[in-house]
């Protein structure tokens, strides 16, 4: 269940700093750019940083390069990254390029693309980006506790020509277990986290902050590109008052649309790039609410707008970006394949679904009947069957180079699943039978329960690359596998 702490800020809080634009924890974290030529280190280990506001103590997490999030890094499209990640933890590490096309041996993934880091040595990555959009990076080693600790950062991929913009933000959601004292609680990988709805914390955090007032001008334009860093908390903020504009999905360019109902939706691991008009007048504020789960709505921030305006109109530049360089699927030719998701508290029962309960609402559910599996041990999630804990197992598929595939994902499970395919970008098709309006590129898509989606891409990245879900102790209580693309 959801404690108060961070949760639901004080108005003290949201007003402390009035509307400054020096509102430095929303409006950036530390940025590393990097050129055609140019090396990147990373470091990660243990760090001490300010979650909460004064005088809550600092909190011990594990950082890369000693901030939470991570520095920002930034490419330009088609430019090599080559990234050298040390690790001073006192556990073996990887990083996964989340989203990123990378060749097969760079992803990140412990005994199968590469051996893990171990403490002390560094592992160097080198690769092409060929898309831009937002991305991100964090670790896919014991990923339900390294990340839940605070390793992750933003990966960004500017456009050869950028849309036309005032400020480009990137906002990193977070979500935190934590005790009165700041400290993270390291009751990791629990049965009851790991059989139900996964660890949900008790803080939200905006780029390493619980978040004071975003500051706004009248006029301007602001792309903001929100990244769910979360082990298991599904985000849906809502800006009150002003009309969001969503340009990507998972650093895919879509046509530009308004968010259904409002609510950008956000599973763990997904992505949205925004266009927002400050339409508001000077000196207003709005309320940017999450209610996902609507018992437990809480007020995520307040868009604070400053006395002066930047100018006096809306720009009228067009948004829409250029489509990345993705193979189309041949639907008529594409071979199908089901990808069933099984297992958990209810294996097959009725739970709440829709969003509409979290941590405290999905353990009643979850408790009130039906067969647990894998009570006794962490084989607890089941994709066609099989429970997969480890990273290295027989591939689930085998795939043709070249060729298109469509997997229909069917959730028979009663919890959300925000599944996600390494090395691919893939096309959301159908939704329970009915297509979609937008047929939106994704690399993680977010499955209901009950719910069958259908996805399309073309197996053009050789290797072997995990499909698992994000609810990261999903992962690691059994709900990942393996394709080979050859």
């Amino acid at each position: 269940m959801i404690g108060n702490t961070g949760m639901r800020p004080s108005r003290r809080s949201l007003l402390t700093g009035g509307a400054a634009l020096a509102t430095t924890a929303l409006l950036s974290s530390r940025s590393h750019r990097a050129g055609a030529a140019a090396d990147l280190h990373l470091t990660a280990g243990p760090a001490r940083v300010t979650l909460r506001d004064s005088p809550s103590p600092e909190t011990g997490v594990w950082a890369y390069d000693g901030s939470v999030p991570g520095p920002t890094l930034r490419f330009r499209q088609g430019e090599i990254a080559r990234i050298a990640v040390e690790n001073r933890l006192a556990e073996e590490t990887t990083v996964h390029w989340h989203g990123v096309r990378v060749p097969n041996a760079m992803d990140g993934v412990p005994y199968v693309t590469q051996k893990p880091i171990a403490p002390g040595e560094t592992f160097a990555y080198e690769f092409r980006v060929p898309d831009a959009g937002t991305f991100w990076y964090h670790p896919h080693e014991r990923s339900f506790e390294q990340v839940a600790r605070g390793l992750y950062g933003a990966f960004i991929v500017e456009e050869t020509t950028p849309i036309v913009v005032d400020r480009d933000l990137t906002w990193v959601l977070g979500d935190w277990r934590l005790g009165p004292d700041a400290s993270i609680n390291d009751d990791f990988g629990n049965h009851m986290d790991m059989s139900m709805g996964g660890r949900i914390g008790t803080t939200v955090t905006v780029n390493g902050h619980v978040p004071g007032p975003f500051a706004v001008r009248a006029g301007e334009r602001v792309r903001l590109r929100l990244i769910n860093a979360a082990t298991a908390r599904i985000f849906a903020p809502a800006f009150a008052g002003h009309r969001p504009r969503i340009i990507a999905l998972d650093g895919q360019p879509v046509e530009p649309h308004e968010p259904e109902d409002g609510r950008i939706v956000l599973g763990p691991a997904m992505r949205a790039d925004l266009v927002m008009d400050m339409t508001g007048k000077a000196g207003e504020r709005f309320a940017v609410t999450d209610g996902f789960y609507p018992q437990f709505t809480y007020r995520l921030l307040e868009i604070a707008y400053a006395d002066a305006p930047l100018r006096d109109h809306a720009l009228d530049a067009g948004i829409a970006l250029p489509p990345n360089p993705l193979s189309q699927p041949d639907l008529a030719a594409a071979e199908r394949h089901e990808i069933v998701l099984g297992g958990g508290m209810m294996m097959g029962g009725d739970m709440m679904s829709g969003g509409d309960t979290m941590g405290g609402g999905d353990m009643m559910g979850g408790m009130m009947g039906g067969d647990m599996m894998g009570s006794d041990s962490d084989h607890i999630w089941t994709i066609n069957g099989v429970s997969s804990t480890e990273h290295t197992h027989e591939p689930l598929l085998f795939l043709k180079r070249g060729r298109s595939y469509v997997f229909a994902l069917q959730n028979n499970t009663g919890f959300h699943h925000p599944i996600h395919l390494h090395g691919h970008s893939f096309r959301i098709i159908a939704r329970n039978g009915e297509p979609t309006r937008y047929r939106e590129w994704r690399d993680t898509v977010l499955v209901a329960p009950k719910e069958r989606v259908e996805v399309a891409f073309v197996a053009d990245n050789p290797g072997d690359w995990m499909i698992h879900c994000h609810i990261l102790d999903h992962q690691a209580g059994g709900m990942m596998a393996t394709v080979r693309v050859g």
